[in-house]
């Protein structure tokens, strides 16, 4: 059975797991001077010279959310990080710029 290599996720559920402190990694791979100007508190940012970390460090079995401007290229990273033995993998649908729409009172610096 094959499974679909990352899922989409929606920004009231991610507000929800985050809420409730639910265990999960979450990863920004917007460019390093967009993520230090606001990110969603709690996440990492991933670029290639930071990817190897990841894959070393971030336990396989522990939800991965990848979060990108609009929702677009973390798709691509998602289906790639599923492919790397993450067991789920989420893309944060419309990305970090719906997240501070919706929660600009959740946006760390």
């Amino acid at each position: 059975m094959n499974q679909a290599p990352f899922e989409h996720l929606d920004v009231d559920t991610l507000a929800g797991w985050l809420a409730d402190q639910a265990p999960l990694t979450l990863v920004d791979i917007r460019d390093p001077l967009s993520f230090s100007q606001g990110h969603i508190p709690g996440s990492r940012h991933l670029d290639n010279t930071s990817v190897a970390a990841l894959l070393e460090e971030a336990p396989r079995e522990r939800p991965l959310v990848v979060v990108c401007y609009h929702g677009n290229s973390s798709q691509q990273a998602a289906a790639w990080l599923g492919g790397q033995g993450y067991e789920r993998v989420y893309s944060l649908d419309g990305g970090f710029t719906d997240w501070a729409a919706r929660h600009p009172e959740r946006v760390a610096c």
